[in-house]
């Protein structure tokens, strides 16, 4: 019997493998071989966690506890990820090649997660609408239902708990499918989620493919709800699927972010947060700033500093201390990468530095590309990889309208010390964020979310609340005496 680690279901409290016995393997990206194996769900396993959630949800106490008692117990499960902090970043730096510091980090994120979303459920309020005509209007939020959530590779833990956290703070029960690339963290969270004492079917966790397993959930009519993170083109695939019984849905797609930085920037913090914005997490983030616009007058000066930087990370073992970038999350994300690398130099692009390593290990080096036309795939399609286009410009219209041009609209930076004009061009970009002078700072409460091929709707706060419950209106009749 081998004894490499397996990540079952989480169904109805229990670890337990695919009815069939069905599984996969479980990639390391950095060595290239097996180190896992993991249930891999068929119908009758997603029926058997559609069912298990909708019992919880239609018979269980979870919908009916006290706000204060859904918050605690919350907050018990983010205080048992915080005691296993360091084995939750082991799972997702050994299942993504992402550095073990900033697993570390995503962990955090993820506990900072469940309990902002805690607090929140447990401390809003409705609305009062006053009337004139002798009736008294109210609002309240009664949870939803059964939430489907399907989350990606890239961030394994952090995504997932930015769905799970929301759904079941407002009182849905959810049931989690992670990317078949990234199983280990999230199977890891529904153990404690156990352990904490959720009840069962609260949260399940379905491990498998987008097919069968996650378009069984977004198909049935028992799921109330369906959030997905992913490409754009599998986005409408989820939207199709769960038209067919008029689940609302919330999907955050795919991006290709516009990075601005003006020739008043402060170049230091321009150049940090550049390097940041497509080289954290190799470029696998769907916030990447990949499209880099420069102002004439410091595009030199920038540039000669982008470049040094880029080339002063550290290539290696994600769990080496000193390892700022590592490999990409699996061959096949590595091929596509690749292949986006070498149509830059069909095209004539510039490489000023980084291309595809040459030692056998799936890593594509901190790539930066000038001269590459702006109907170009590597300039329009979204790369996912740490490859950055670099563009001049001169005026703030033309940057504008550069930044514009495309079909997603997810997020955009903007680098300057002229506050008017920091005011004026977020205000101008399509974007679902926009950072000024930084980059991947969040603040819960606000919306998040893109426009275009970068998705439908918004997570976040209130918005978060909008979507996983069902508003509902009170209005009373006043006896006046």
């Amino acid at each position: 019997m081998s004894d490499q680690p397996f990540f079952g279901h989480i169904i109805d409290g229990e670890e337990v493998p695919s009815a069939g016995g069905e599984t996969f393997e479980v990639w390391n990206p950095w060595t290239r071989e097996v180190w896992a194996s993991a249930a891999d769900g068929q119908e009758e396993d997603a029926h058997r966690a559609i069912a298990s959630s909708r019992r919880a949800f239609d018979e269980g106490p979870w919908p009916r506890m006290s706000r204060a008692e859904r918050a605690g117990a919350i907050h018990a499960l983010a205080d048992l990820m915080e005691a296993r902090s360091d084995d939750l970043a082991t799972l997702d730096s050994t299942n993504m090649a992402k550095p073990f510091a900033q697993a570390k980090h995503d962990v955090a994120r993820s506990v900072h997660n469940f309990r902002f979303f805690a607090d929140h459920q447990r401390d809003h309020t409705g609305e009062v609408f006053p009337m004139d005509s002798g009736h008294h209007s109210y609002s309240e939020f009664g949870p939803a239902g059964v939430v489907a959530a399907i989350s990606p590779w890239n961030f394994p833990l952090m995504m997932a708990t930015w769905k799970i956290a929301p759904a079941i703070a407002w009182g849905n029960t959810c049931i989690i499918k992670p990317s078949e690339d990234t199983p280990a963290s999230v199977t890891l969270l529904g153990r404690l989620a156990t352990e904490a004492g959720l009840p069962d079917g609260v949260l399940n966790v379905l491990n498998g493919h987008g097919a069968p397993a996650g378009s069984t959930l977004t198909g049935d009519d028992r799921v109330d709800r369906v959030t997905f993170t992913g490409s754009s083109q599998t986005g409408k695939l989820v939207m199709a699927s769960a038209a067919t019984h008029l689940a609302p849905v919330s999907l955050e797609l795919g991006g290709k972010g516009a990075n601005i930085v003006f020739d008043d920037a402060d170049l230091d913090n321009a150049v940090h947060w550049a390097i940041e914005a497509i080289f954290r997490n190799a470029g696998q983030i769907c916030l990447a700033g990949s499209r880099l616009f420069v102002q004439d007058g410091i595009y030199d000066a920038f540039m000669e500093r982008f470049v040094a930087a880029a080339e002063a990370l550290t290539i290696g073992d994600p769990f080496d201390p000193t390892t700022t970038f590592s490999a990409l999350a699996s061959r096949k994300h590595f091929e596509k990468v690749s292949s986006y690398v070498q149509q830059a130099k069909d095209l004539d692009g510039t490489l000023r530095t980084g291309g595809v390593a040459d030692d056998g290990t799936w890593v594509v080096r901190p790539t930066i590309i000038e001269g590459l036309g702006l109907d170009s795939a590597p300039y329009c399609e979204e790369i996912f990889g740490p490859v950055c286009v670099v563009n001049r410009f001169d005026t703030e219209d033309k940057a504008v309208h550069l930044a514009n041009d495309t079909r997603y609209g997810l997020n955009a930076m903007l680098f300057t010390e002229n506050l008017s004009r920091a005011h004026r061009v977020a205000s101008r970009l399509k974007a679902g964020t926009v950072w000024v002078n930084c980059f991947f700072i969040r603040d819960l409460r606000t919306p998040f979310g893109g426009v275009g091929d970068s998705g439908v709707g918004r997570e976040g706060g209130d918005f978060s609340r909008e979507f996983f419950t069902e508003p509902k209106a009170v209005v009373m009749q006043i006896d006046r005496g």
